[in-house]
């Protein structure tokens, strides 16, 4: 069995401390109890209301931060996270950005200037590409941040909230190379309030509520319960 998990998490917490008037701050429990297994090659999504702690899990399994309490235990030598929150300088082009970012994420500085041409075509920029980002516009800002972190190969892949990124067109491109990596047996974690997506795309789910594991089940049974 242990042969086929990717990553487990067992009873996993994170706290981040807050003020709480002068000079005085308190714990707050983004997650205070979660435990689940991703395995080797599935789609799992995760789904809960705003606040209960994805973003904090989702920090966790890319090695973001470390747990507070719990033990998470990795069988990967890789893990990317693809989401909207790759940062960008706002003074560099869009090509410097493509490159810092790429290198962030673990790829050769050769191996993400040889993927530029597919950068700047799949973000349909042109010229700009050379522009300052601070000149663009944030619909054309979040298909940079997605077409240079879609670059990367990693073992395992966490997909935070991309669907609908951009246009139309660039909505069905940017979906079309999602689903492809996970039809590609590429094991993948998905988080997102697309219940449609999640139905289509996953193969389990888990329902995360209060910052705890609610229910880890086959899709349609978790989000029949969470939808009631």
């Amino acid at each position: 069995m242990n042969d086929l998990i990717a990553i487990s998490l067992s009873n996993i917490g994170v706290k981040y401390s807050q003020k709480k008037g002068f000079m005085r701050t308190s714990d707050f429990w983004a997650l205070k109890d979660v435990s689940f297994d991703l395995m080797h090659g599935e789609t799992l999504g995760v789904i809960g209301k705003n606040g209960v702690g994805k973003s904090s899990l989702l920090k966790v399994l890319a090695g973001v931060i470390l747990p507070d309490r719990g033990e998470m235990k990795s069988h990967v030598h890789s893990v990317a996270l693809l989401g909207l929150q790759v940062g960008l300088n706002s003074q560099l082009s869009g090509r410097d950005n493509a490159i810092l970012n790429g290198m962030m994420m673990g790829l050769s500085k050769n191996e993400i200037e040889i993927s530029i041409p597919e950068i700047i075509n799949f973000t349909g920029l042109g010229e700009f590409i050379d522009q300052p980002v601070r000149n663009y516009s944030e619909g054309m800002r979040a298909r940079l941040r997605f077409s240079i972190a879609i670059q990367s190969d990693p073992d395992v892949l966490l997909i935070d909230e991309v669907f609908g990124v951009g246009d139309i067109e660039f909505r069905r491109k940017s979906s079309e190379i999602i689903k492809a990596r996970i039809s590609s047996d590429k094991t993948v974690l998905i988080v997102s309030h697309d219940i449609e997506t999640l139905n289509e795309l996953c193969d389990r789910v888990v329902w995360i509520d209060q910052g705890e594991t609610k229910m880890v089940g086959p899709t349609n049974q978790v989000i029949a319960k969470y939808v009631s």
